[in-house]
């Protein structure tokens, strides 16, 4: 990447046009990125719609040969640009099979966080095949609910698994994982108990209410280690307001993006909601991040007031 002006001028050579051989762009890529293997990072990055309209464009087809390829020791980006046709669900499918990530360029400054400010995290894998596991307490939790994620959940067994794959973290990557829990003895359960299920220990809530587990293998690994932890009662914080921005942030995401989607767990939380969570936990909003989804906020609930297009 040092020679700047050498790739401005071959970018400066390319014109859009004609049809979308986007199964054969990724062949390319691969020999090519084969042939040029370095003790280093070795990534294809694709730039596309996802519109793949010429060659090869089954979805699982192209799964396939980028997790065939990831053996090789190299993986995949995904940058996803464009509106309307753009393909979200096969741009997320093939960075995860090519233990790669996606990120959806949408104004320059998204792309100065993905490829500058964060490119160690977006191209430098520092752990492979991470997975996370949770158990609950039942002596504590009495219900559940783990927040998205619909297209990562893996199967118990496989958490064990180490033939099983799973997803990459870069360096300075952080996930968030959001489970919405209800309490034993709460007013807010949604679930019966079951009739001939193992009664709840009852006496004392329980002092600690959910283990977690990691299992990650180092870049070049191929057996996972393992870190385990405890939640416990002084983890907890008494009140929404009371948590850190970072977390009061996130939950005003998921928040949002369920109400988006029907609300269906969301009750009378409502954009307005979001909005207020969201703008009370910008925090240090370096690159305007979090203003930016402020706004986006505010953006859909105008459109919601609006009267839906006449076909």
């Amino acid at each position: 990447m040092s020679d700047k002006a050498k790739i401005l001028a071959a970018l400066d050579t390319l014109a859009a046009g004609g049809s979308t051989a986007g199964g054969e762009g990724i062949r390319q890529a691969y020999a090519l990125a084969e042939a040029s293997k370095i003790d280093g990072v070795n990534r294809v990055i694709l730039a596309t719609d996802g519109d793949f309209n010429v060659g090869i464009a089954d979805k699982e087809t192209l799964k396939d040969f980028v997790a065939q390829k990831r053996d090789t020791g190299v993986s995949l980006s995904v940058l996803g640009f464009g509106a309307g046709n753009y393909n979200d669900a096969l741009m997320q499918a093939l960075a995860q099979n090519g233990n790669g990530n996606a990120a959806y360029i949408d104004s320059l400054n998204e792309a100065r966080i993905v490829l500058v400010e964060d490119v160690a995290a977006t191209l430098q894998t520092i752990a492979k095949d991470v997975k996370v596991q949770v158990e609950f307490n039942p002596a504590a939790v009495a219900e559940y609910r783990l927040i998205g994620y619909e297209t990562r959940m893996l199967n118990r067994e496989d958490f064990n698994n180490d033939k099983v794959d799973a997803g990459e973290i870069g360096a300075g990557h952080t996930v968030t994982a959001l489970y919405e829990i209800t309490l034993v003895g709460s007013e807010g359960r949604l679930v019966d108990d079951l009739r001939y299920e193992s009664k709840r220990p009852a006496a004392e809530p329980a002092e600690e209410i959910a283990f977690v587990k990691i299992r990650y293998k180092q870049p070049d690994g191929d057996k996972s280690m393992l870190i385990t932890t405890p939640v416990t009662r002084a983890d907890m914080v008494a009140s929404v307001a009371a948590a850190d921005a970072d977390a009061r942030f996130a939950a005003a995401v998921a928040g949002f993006g369920q109400v988006l989607t029907g609300g269906r767990y969301t009750g009378g939380w409502s954009i307005d909601d979001a909005t207020a969570l969201a703008e009370g936990a910008r925090g240090d909003d370096r690159f305007g991040y979090r203003n930016e989804f402020v706004s986006l906020t505010r953006l859909a609930k105008t459109a919601a007031a609006m009267a839906p297009l006449r076909p």
